[in-house]
């Protein structure tokens, strides 16, 4: 008897199973939904161009379709497509899909309210495309859903507030987007949320109390809104809490202590908002800390010495706050320690000693201080420093030799401060540096000539100084320098005739020396150049023509000179040429009436007692031999008359002796 019975129940499993409906039935049905979907998209790349009935290939290997299995459909990944035109309602056929990505496409106008049926869903990605209008309702009953991300659209009004719902969420992603109105309190049903970013909206009010009760979360983006009030100090239970961005909001207050418990937090980001108050001590306690920037706001007090407890911190910067007091000496043994920003502050003392020697330092800006003190000897012993910024503050001293082999550098500008010493030689071997700024310092000595062998060099400032060597005689065909500044400096000789080849000089800026020669005419090979200072120094001869027709010439300046001779006729035609100064020269003769010297300013024209005409008093006597269109002056014109005159009455005396006779 059991075993009939066993025989019997193996013949109802097998009436049942073929009873059942297969996965092949409804492939058909899926097939169909597929292409219906399909029909109303547009694919400019056609990326979708295999989806099409195939027997040899079933829509499981479709581009994008993703299956079971069984073979039925649970994913669909349309991402990077550029598609658009609208997401068909035949997508809900697909009832059993999991997952939904259709980022970084070209769709437009509302989202469709189709996509709130398919409850299945565990993933949903709708990012940066450009839906529109308000975020739909119905979400929240997505008991499965785990990431729904919809950053980077034009989404506004309210954030959803049934969303709360969704309690499986653990990523929630609208950044990017026009939501108004504050934070839902009902977020705080979402109790598995590990990332929450609302950044890039126009969201008000204070923070939420809600908020600090996720205490899954692990990453809090809500910068670049409109925020305002204090942070709390409920900030302590996101016990989780690694990144935490702040920034660009109307937060104030201070920072609260309490933040020194979230001990996993490797990221700080709270710049650019209104908080104040002192830095709290208790941020040593992070010891997981990497990024910690508090810029751009109104911090007070000092800076703590318990940041150089951070041993895993890369990236410090409190630059434009309101600071005091000295950079603790502890900063400098930070041993990760890449990018250190405190510039704009009222910090004073020297930096510390050992900065840069045990630490990958690429980054230092400190201007706009009053630090002062020696430059540290090892600010690149570490090898990787890229860019040094210390200008106005009162560091003494020499710049450091050290400096001149840091292979990486790129910018150096140390302008206003009180070093001394010479320019030590080596930057021109530097293959990277583009900008070194030397000026407003008290450095004596020559400008070293490897600065002439530079291929990398487009800012140099050496002003105000007192440097009193000849001009390199390369130095301005450097192929990539466009500003070279040396004024109020003691330079002697005259301006480099190696000018051949300066394709990228635009600005030239000699003025307060004591050079002297000619101006040399290949100034005018400089096509590219807009401004020329050569004012107070001992140039002499003639202003050449060819530095008239400079076609971007536009700032021309060689007054308080002894230049001699005239104008040039075509001076000022240029239509580029908008200030010129020829000021307390030797110059004489006639001013051209070109179009800008018919305007100038008599000013720009003073101290030359030998020109007239224009806009200075007309030309008369021996200073006025003006020239006619034909190239006679007004003087040979009255001895012709006056001898016409003549012959024309003796002429006239013989005729009528004649008639006489």
């Amino acid at each position: 008897m059991p075993f009939f019975f066993f025989f019997y129940l193996l013949f109802l499993y097998t009436l049942h199973r073929h009873a059942l409906p297969t996965n092949a039935a409804t492939a058909p049905d899926e097939t169909a939904a597929l292409l219906a979907i399909k029909s109303s998209l547009i694919d400019p790349l056609g990326a979708l161009q295999n989806w099409k009935s195939n027997p040899g290939m079933p829509h499981c290997n479709w581009t994008g379709v993703q299956c079971d299995t069984k073979g039925t459909v649970i994913g669909l990944n349309l991402s990077n497509y550029n598609l658009s035109g609208t997401i068909s309602d035949d997508i809900l056929l697909l009832s059993n899909l999991s997952s939904l990505k259709i980022c970084s496409n070209a769709f437009s106008d509302t989202l469709p309210a189709a996509l709130t049926g398919l409850t299945s869903l565990k993933f949903l990605d709708v990012s940066v495309n450009n839906f529109d209008g308000q975020f739909p309702v119905g979400f929240g009953s997505f008991l499965q859903l785990t990431y729904l991300n919809a950053s980077g659209n034009y989404f506004e009004g309210p954030l959803p507030a049934d969303i709360g719902s969704a309690n499986a969420l653990e990523i929630l992603d609208f950044r990017g987007g026009f939501f108004t109105g504050s934070i839902p309190a009902s977020y705080r049903g979402l109790q598995k949320l590990k990332f929450l970013g609302l950044s890039g909206n126009k969201l008000t009010g204070t923070l939420p109390k809600e908020l600090f009760e996720l205490s899954s979360l692990e990453q809090l983006i809500i910068g670049y809104n409109e925020f305002e009030g204090p942070i709390p100090a409920d900030i302590a239970n996101l016990t989780k809490l690694q990144y935490l961005d702040m920034v660009v909001g109307n937060l104030n207050g201070p920072i609260p202590p309490e933040i020194g418990k979230l001990k996993m937090l490797n990221t700080i980001f709270l710049y650019k908002n209104s908080l104040g108050g002192d830095i709290p001590k208790e941020i040593g306690n992070l010891s997981s800390l990497v990024m910690l920037d508090l810029s751009v706001n109104m911090i007070t007090g000092v800076i703590p010495p318990e940041i150089a407890l951070l041993s895993n911190l890369q990236r410090l910067n409190l630059m434009s706050n309101r600071l005091k007091g000295t950079v603790p000496n502890g900063i400098g043994d930070l041993p990760q320690l890449e990018v250190l920003l405190l510039w704009n502050n009222s910090l004073t003392g020297p930096l510390p000693a050992s900065l840069g020697k045990n630490s990958p330092l690429q980054w230092l800006d400190v201007s706009t201080n009053a630090l002062s003190g020696e430059i540290p000897a090892g600010l690149c012993q570490g090898g990787n420093l890229t860019k040094l910024i210390l200008f106005s503050n009162a560091f003494t001293g020499p710049i450091p030799v050290g400096l001149t082999t840091c292979m990486p550098l790129v910018r150096m500008r140390m302008h206003n401060n009180q070093l001394n010493g010479t320019v030590p030689g080596g930057f021109g071997k530097l293959p990277r540096l583009q900008r070194l700024e030397l000026s407003g310092n008290e450095l004596t000595g020559e400008i070293p000539d490897d600065i002439s062998l530079s291929t990398s060099l487009s800012f140099i400032d050496l002003s105000r100084n007192q440097l009193q060597s000849r001009l390199p005689s390369c130095i301005l065909s450097i192929p990539s320098l466009q500003s070279f500044m040396a004024a109020d400096n003691e330079l002697t000789g005259g301006v480099p005739g190696e000018l051949q080849n300066c394709p990228s000089m635009s600005t030239l800026d000699l003025s307060n020396n004591r050079l002297e020669g000619t101006i040399p005419s290949s100034l005018a090979s400089c096509a590219r150049l807009v401004s020329l200072s050569l004012r107070n120094n001992h140039f002499t001869g003639s202003i050449p023509p060819s530095i008239a027709m400079m076609p971007t010439l536009s700032i021309l300046d060689l007054s308080n000179n002894f230049l001699t001779g005239s104008i040039p006729s075509n001076f000022g035609s240029s239509p580029a040429l908008e200030m010129l100064n020829l000021a307390y020269n030797n110059l004489s003769g006639p001013v051209p009436s070109t179009t800008l010297l018919r305007t100038i300013n008599p000013d720009d024209l003073a101290g030359n007692p030998g020109l007239c005409g224009g806009v200075l008093p007309p030309c008369s006597g021996a200073t006025g031999m003006l020239e006619s269109p034909s190239g006679f002056r007004w003087a040979d014109m009255r001895h012709v008359a006056a001898g016409w005159a003549i012959g024309f009455v003796i002429g006239f005396v013989i005729g009528l002796f004649r008639e006489i006779i």
